[in-house]
Formats: C-alpha cells, sequence, structure tokens
C-alpha cells in the first residue's frame, strides 16, 4: 500500500506538480492572511478555502477551472454566514446542516463544477463548526476566503498554470441518467442525509463539541462513489487511514504543536501528502489528512490523547452512518453499475476500432487516440466500481476471480485497441480489405456481449489467421482483440447468469 502512494507510476510528473502547487499556493493564502493581521482562525480558513479550490475544482478545460473558482464565494460565504447565524440555535443549525449535505450530493449531478461547489458548501458549514464560528467573526473569515482563493488563484492560474500545456482531458460522464428516484445522484443525495443524520445524532451523544466529525466522515465517504459497494469501501479506508493518521500523530503532532516553525512544516507535509496520495490511495490520503488536522487543533491549544482517541470513534460512527444509508436506503447496486461502466467500454472499445479503420482508410477527420483517451477513462470507472470485489477483504473468491479476469481481459483490449490506433497514426499504413472484415467482426463481437438476448458467446470463426495477423500490425492487433472479446463471453455471460457483484 506505501509502495502504490508514493512509489506509483506518476507520467508526466503530473501528481508531483499538482502537490507541489498546492503547497504553494495554500502556502501564499496563509502568509497574506498573517500579512492582512488576521488571526490564527481567519488564517485557517482561509487556507481551507484555497485547498479546495486546488484539490476540488477539476473541469476540464483551465477557462472552466477559473469560472468554478470564481464561483465557490458565491456558494460558500451565504453558507458559512448561516451556520454562524444558527450556531447557538442547535436544532436548526443541525437540520441546516443536513439540508447542506443533501444540497452538495445532489449538486454532482451537474458534472465537476456541480461537484466543487457541493464539497465548497459543505466544507463552509464544516469549517464554522470547527472554529465555532459566531456572527460577529464573518467579516474578517470573509474576507480571508476572498483573499485566499485569489492568492491561490495566482499560483493555479498564473505563476504554475501546467494545464495549458497538457491535452484536455477525457471527461466521462457517470451513469446518472434517469428521473427521480431512479436518477443515481438523487439516491445518493437521500443516502447522505440520512447516513448523516444518523451520524450528527450518534456524533453529539459521543461529544457535544467535536459531533461534526461524524458527519464530515459520513459525506466524505459518499464523494466520488457510485454504488454501495464503492461506498462501503471508502468508508474502511477512511477508517484505516484516519486510524493510522492517529498513531502517527501521537509521534508528531502532540511534541510538536507548540514549535510554530515545526508545526509548520508538519501542515505543509500533510498539505502534500493529500495532493499527492489522492489519486492511487484514499487510505494515504486520510492519513495525511488526519495528521494535518491534529497539527491544527494543536496550533488552537485544544490537541490532547483524548481529542485524537475521539476522532478515531467520530470517524467510526460516520462511516458507519453511511455503510447502513447505503445498504438499506434506496440502494444502489454495485453489479448495476458495473454493468453499465462494462457496456460502455465495450461500445468504446467498438468506436474505437472504427476510428482506427477509418483513418486507415484514408479519413482525415476520423481521431481514434481521441477515442483511446475516451476508453481510459472508462477502464479508470470500470476499476473503481469492481474495487468492492477485488478487495482483499471480500470473501466471495469465485465472483472476486471473475472481477479480476473481466479487468485482465478489458486490459488486453485497451491494449490492442492503443497499438491499433498507434498503427492507423503511422502515414504509410494502407487500407487492407481484411481490415473491414476483422472491424465487423468485433463489431458482431461487442454485441454479442452488450446484447442479454444475443448469443452469450463472441465468436472469432472466420478470424484473421495467426500468421497473417503476424505479418499485419492492424491485423494483429485486431486479431488479439476478437480473441479478448470471445474471452470476455465466459465471466459476463456465465451460466446460469449471475451478478458479477452480489453488492
Amino acid at each position: 500500500m506505501l509502495k502504490r502512494a508514493f512509489v506509483a507510476h506518476d507520467p508526466g510528473r503530473i501528481r508531483l506538480r499538482f502537490a507541489s502547487r498546492a503547497v504553494l499556493g495554500i502556502g501564499l493564502a496563509v502568509a497574506l492572511c498573517g500579512a492582512a493581521g488576521h488571526s490564527l482562525a481567519a488564517a485557517i480558513t482561509g487556507g481551507l478555502a484555497a485547498l479546495l479550490a486546488l484539490f476540488t475544482v477539476t473541469d476540464p478545460t483551465v477557462r472552466g477551472q477559473a469560472l468554478t473558482t470564481a464561483l465557490l464565494p458565491v456558494v460558500g460565504l451565504p453558507v458559512l454566514t448561516l451556520a454562524a447565524v444558527l450556531h447557538d440555535v442547535p436544532v436548526a443549525r443541525d437540520l441546516a446542516f443536513l439540508a447542506v449535505v443533501g444540497a452538495g450530493v445532489y449538486a454532482r449531478r451537474w458534472g465537476p463544477r456541480g461537484h466543487a461547489l457541493g464539497v465548497f458548501g459543505f466544507m463552509a458549514y464544516f469549517s464554522a463548526q470547527f472554529l465555532h464560528t459566531v456572527p460577529g467573526r464573518l467579516p474578517e473569515l470573509s474576507v480571508a476566503v476572498l483573499l485566499s482563493l485569489a492568492a491561490s488563484s495566482v499560483v493555479r492560474f498564473g505563476v504554475w498554470c501546467y494545464e495549458r500545456r497538457l491535452a484536455v482531458p477525457v471527461a466521462v460522464a457517470p451513469p446518472t441518467g434517469g428521473a427521480g428516484l431512479a436518477r443515481i445522484t438523487t439516491r445518493q443525495a437521500v443516502q447522505a442525509t440520512l447516513g448523516s443524520g444518523f451520524a450528527l445524532a450518534v456524533g453529539q451523544v459521543l461529544s457535544d463539541q467535536r459531533w461534526y466529525w461524524a458527519v464530515g466522515a459520513t459525506w466524505w465517504v459518499f464523494v466520488a462513489t457510485t454504488s454501495r459497494g464503492e461506498t462501503v469501501v471508502r468508508g474502511f479506508r477512511r477508517f484505516l487511514g484516519t486510524v493510522l493518521g492517529i498513531g502517527l500523530g501521537f509521534a508528531v503532532a502532540v511534541p510538536l504543536h507548540h514549535e510554530p516553525v515545526a508545526a509548520a512544516v508538519v501542515v505543509a507535509i500533510g498539505v502534500f501528502g493529500i495532493f499527492y496520495s489522492a489519486a492511487v490511495s484514499y487510505t494515504w490520503m486520510m492519513l495525511a489528512v488526519t495528521v494535518m488536522a491534529s497539527m491544527l487543533y494543536g496550533l488552537l491549544g485544544v490537541l490532547d490523547a483524548d481529542l485524537l482517541m475521539l476522532r478515531v470513534t467520530e470517524t467510526g460512527v460516520g462511516a458507519l452512518g453511511a455503510a447502513l444509508a447505503v445498504l438499506f436506503v434506496l440502494p444502489v447496486t454495485t453489479h448495476a453499475v458495473t454493468e453499465a461502466w462494462v457496456e460502455r467500454a465495450l461500445r468504446c472499445v467498438h468506436t474505437c476500432t472504427a476510428e482506427a479503420a477509418a483513418r486507415l482508410a484514408g479519413s482525415e477527420e476520423a481521431d481514434p487516440p481521441r477515442r483511446v483517451g475516451e476508453l481510459e477513462a472508462i477502464l479508470g470507472r470500470v476499476r473503481l466500481s469492481l474495487a468492492p470485489l477485488v478487495h482483499p477483504l471480500n470473501p466471495m473468491r469465485a465472483r472476486k476471480q471473475r472481477a479480476r479476469h473481466v479487468l485482465a481481459l478489458l486490459d488486453d483490449c485497451a491494449r490492442e485497441v492503443r497499438g491499433l490506433a498507434s498503427v492507423a497514426a503511422d502515414p504509410e499504413a494502407s487500407h487492407d480489405a481484411r481490415l473491414a472484415a476483422a472491424c465487423w467482426r468485433v463489431e458482431t463481437a461487442v454485441e454479442a456481449l452488450t446484447a442479454p438476448e444475443r448469443p452469450a458467446r463472441a465468436t472469432v470463426t472466420g478470424g484473421v489467421p495467426v500468421h497473417a495477423a503476424a505479418t499485419e500490425p492492424a491485423l494483429a492487433h485486431l486479431h488479439g482483440l476478437e480473441r479478448a472479446l470471445a474471452e470476455l463471453a465466459a465471466p459476463l455471460h456465465a451460466t446460469p447468469r449471475g451478478p458479477l457483484l452480489a453488492a
């Protein structure tokens, strides 16, 4: 797990640049708050705003990112004001918090922008509980938020906008179609609200001062998940990361929180760890979050061993609330989500093949690399949806093997598609009559896999002979693609056909 988080392949050093820029942007934001004479609470509020702006704003274009960043205070400051006004009215405060939770999750239906605004709104309310914000502190906190967003934006869009030199990433919308409760984001909004209600009630029994930790744990478990299986696994990883972080907090935050310079260094390392590990390990990201939060509590003068243990307990309550909600309230089954993603992946394989064939036939409009990028993005979602089944603690060995087999064969398909696109990009490549026949067989195989009424097993009858494929690169990749699609029929169309996942 440690190797996966810190030694994982980092093409173009994107994760390194992402994390380094975050430290620079957040550091500048906090420094400006200090230079403006703001209190420690205001500096923390500003630093958190900068962190969220740099972390959650993920629009595919730089222009879209800038617009979403500009909209953050439009959502965050009214929510912060609401939390401050209701600070001394517990019942209204709690009901408003649950409403913010539901609205924040519901906003995911509007893509990356909705997700970022929903997270920022939630964290504005959360931070008000964290810092016990009252109306009299609103002017200072609002200025700190605006100043910090401006500082982080200068770094992100001016000083170090490395995205301008990168290809626009392929955005893949989640399967959120339908209306009413048939829509996944609507179901998740209901689940998150009820799960947070459970966490809030139990959390307040444990502590009338730090109950919001439980709500925060429930909220973040729902972020970036779709099915109940994904949510349960994420909850487990959050709890594990928090436990590990508390252990490290005892070793680092407790002895060093009285030293301002050392504390600042630990917070900076925590920020770097959050951004660097987020894409590859949620557990290690949570470890970094926990260490950073422990140090912030130290700077606020309230850190002790009991507080750290309470955080573990509240996190467990929040993860439990999320698990209960996704298991028993309008469940979105892992099987349904996985099937949707696998079908999209297979159809994208066919589209990639057709684009490559058109390019080989001389079409200048065909763009196989773009389709390959789309396939890679979809496969990322397939892996996420299958994560509950391939998790080491999953006891269902047969389904675990089926899931791993599916992933391996889809990776084979992607490898052959990438090779085919590479051949198609070669100006020396020429059209071969056998290519059209092979592409037609790929289409037939995809249809057989994605249409339940079609025969359960795809066939490669009439495929390209091995010796011929070996001499023709494009046909060789198509032949490998046919074989992978044919083998996929076994795990996907098992007889009797059962769900790939039971969750």
